[in-house]
């Protein structure tokens, strides 16, 4: 697995976002619904793919606490199974409610539903009150003191100075620009601002290939390992392979996310990673291990 560059996605990659997205997701929805999930769960929406922004995760969960209220039966599994075979994300979420329920009942969920107060709560759970103060240029809708603050570390600093003495490094992430910056801060690791794709740079979202395309061509490189914690991170190395054939992509998953062990590597293995590595600390390793 030769690479002349790299591309790091950020959560579950770098930092460790159990405690601060994923936590934000379940209590945004128990806040405005008096209902959620497991946090547990949200591995399953990641799963069903089109989930890259967690706002729209967030916005599934409330769609199937909302769903249940009005007699849909099947439990968050069943739920995001039916999501998965809708083709993903919020269009999936739609056609299953569609399916699910009657004229009556989906138009009391839609009723109920308000993507903006749900993107509103999240934002002052994760970045807490003087954060959502300096990023969103406002007043929090209440007090908190940001689970942004509860983001371990999982890259070694001896990683960032391996990868970056092998070549170039990027990074692709779904977070926000000003987000990504508090991440890429703590964990030591600056890039330009062409070396990287956020979610203001870009409507596609991962899967979508043109970011690590684009990247890749930034970086004048035959070949690319991009490294990330979800499948819908692997499905953009193969995707940017279908349409980009001068160059070879390999998608690397990490098991410091919400995918693990065993299960975790057949997951990966199944939607065409590469390789599977237990973090990313492990990746100069295998380079070096494959002659990249």
């Amino acid at each position: 697995m030769h690479a002349d560059a790299v591309v790091l996605d950020v959560d579950g990659v770098l930092v460790d976002v159990a405690d601060s997205y994923r936590r934000a997701v379940v209590e945004t929805v128990e806040r405005v619904h008096g209902a959620t999930v497991p946090r547990a769960a949200v591995q399953r929406f990641k799963d069903a793919g089109g989930f890259n922004n967690d706002w729209d995760v967030t916005d599934a969960v409330a769609l199937f606490v909302l769903a249940r209220r009005e007699g849909y039966e099947g439990d968050v599994a069943a739920f995001a199974a039916a999501v998965e075979s809708a083709g993903g994300g919020r269009d999936g979420v739609d056609a299953v409610l569609d399916d699910a329920l009657g004229d009556g009942a989906r138009e009391r969920v839609r009723a109920a539903f308000d993507s903006a107060r749900n993107r509103d709560v999240f934002q002052a759970l994760y970045l807490g009150t003087e954060g959502y103060r300096r990023i969103e240029g406002g007043e929090p809708p209440f007090d908190a003191p940001g689970y942004v603050n509860d983001e371990p570390t999982l890259v070694e600093p001896a990683t960032l100075d391996a990868l970056r003495a092998h070549g170039p490094v990027g990074v692709l992430t779904g977070r926000p620009a000003a987000e990504a910056d508090i991440a890429l801060d703590r964990v030591g690791l600056s890039v330009p601002d062409d070396a990287r794709f956020t979610m203001d740079d870009w409507d596609g979202g991962k899967p979508d290939p043109h970011a690590l395309v684009t990247l890749a061509e930034r970086f004048d490189a035959d070949s690319v390992v991009f490294v990330g914690d979800t499948l819908d991170d692997v499905r953009t190395a193969v995707n940017a392979a279908s349409v980009d054939s001068s160059r070879a992509y390999h998608g690397v998953g990490v098991l410091t996310g919400g995918l693990t062990g065993e299960d975790g590597r057949r997951k990966f293995d199944e939607a065409g990673a590469a390789a599977v590595v237990e973090s990313v600390n492990d990746l100069p390793g295998l380079l070096d291990e494959c002659g990249g």
